[in-house]
């Protein structure tokens, strides 16, 4: 393996070095989450809540090496699926040129990283309005969405950006596109991505209405147990010293996992979601006094994802009550003296009784 280096665009943070997704010790509801959305990206992304120091952004890394490979359209900005009908204005235009099939190359998933300080321009593209009343010429200037189409979109801090660039990333990751509009001009790509965002509780919350809108949301917090934390040292120590040694011993688990998460893809679509199942998730809801229904189809397409990552036909009870934490722990009205386990001790008394 070659050393490690960082990407020619600074928004992409892509290492030839990245500590072992297997190698992680602890933070399993962190782990999951970040799988469940890996086998299917209609759940909505996931906020992972807790202080610095937890293996955040090496556990999203880390994701990355395990995805598949992308097949991608040369040169395009978006990184189209060449097999896709969903393709972007250019890839359109080179089809009604007569460039088909279009030529193509195979690509390693990215991490692309938010600035903090980015502005709207920065993260959805600019259109140059100049040319347009000039020569009627639509000039599009790519921003990070573009970069994030097919990727994994990471905002450190999400609770740091302004309001309306979160608005902006949630409703790109609901809707699958991206679309700027400038003095009656409108230019669209195809924006479909992993959102993971990350905050510290300690500098402030996001508003409600925003936590709604991430699929999943885990809380993760410094590892208590001694033998555990021992070992978190012990692994970081054999990284350092010797990367390539370390990530050696790690490959055959790291490869039995990029197989479980491949074959959890491919078979998603054949996962059955029965109506008992669907009405156990409802009676959680209501109890738990959830408002609007993202959280019942979250929590279907979640407990999808959980039964395809450990191939079984059906999402049954068992997967719903082993995804309802993350799905409601954000959703639900916090009351005075509730603890943080009341979700799962509900959805476990509610699915009894069901």
């Amino acid at each position: 393996m070659t050393a490690g280096r960082l990407c020619d665009n600074p928004l992409v943070s892509e290492f030839r070095q990245v500590y072992p997704f297997t190698a992680l010790v602890g933070q399993d509801p962190m782990r999951l989450a970040l799988e469940l959305n890996a086998v299917n990206p209609a759940i909505g992304g996931v906020l992972i809540r807790g202080e610095k120091g937890t293996a955040k952004s090496t556990a999203v890394r880390a994701l990355a090496r395990l995805l598949p490979e992308l097949e991608v359209v040369k040169g395009c900005h978006y990184s189209c699926d060449p097999q896709s009908d969903r393709l972007c204005a250019d890839c359109q235009l080179r089809v009604e040129g007569g460039e088909s099939p279009l030529p193509s190359e195979r690509r390693r998933m990215r991490v692309v990283e938010l600035p903090i300080n980015a502005s709207e321009d920065r993260v959805v593209g600019s259109i140059d309005l100049e040319a347009a009343i000039k020569s009627g010429e639509r000039r599009f200037e790519p921003g990070v969405l573009a970069e994030a189409n097919r990727q994994i979109l990471y905002v450190d801090e999400v609770n740091l950006l302004d309001d309306h660039i979160v608005d902006v990333l949630l409703d790109a990751a609901a809707m699958g596109i991206n679309v700027v509009e400038r003095e009656g001009i409108s230019v669209w790509h195809p924006a479909r991505f992993i959102l993971v965002g990350t905050m510290n509780p300690e500098e402030g919350d996001l508003r409600p209405q925003l936590l709604d809108r991430f699929g999943l949301c885990v809380d993760v917090s410094g590892i208590v147990d001694i033998g555990n934390r021992v070992e978190i040292v012990l692994r970081r120590e054999r990284f350092e010293a010797d990367s390539e040694g370390f990530i050696s011993s790690y490959a055959a688990q790291e490869e039995d996992e990029r197989e479980r998460i491949q074959r959890a893809i491919n078979g998603l679509g054949a996962v059955d979601l029965s109506r008992p199942v669907l009405e156990g998730i409802a009676r959680v809801a209501i109890a738990l006094e959830v408002d609007g229904h993202r959280a019942d189809l979250v929590a279907g397409k979640a407990a999808q994802a959980l039964s395809a990552l450990e191939g079984l036909p059906h999402a049954g009870l068992a997967e719903v009550a082993a995804v309802l934490p993350m799905v409601m722990a954000h959703r639900v009205r916090s009351q005075p003296g509730q603890r943080p386990h009341d979700v799962a001790e509900v959805a476990r008394r509610v699915l009894g009784e069901a």
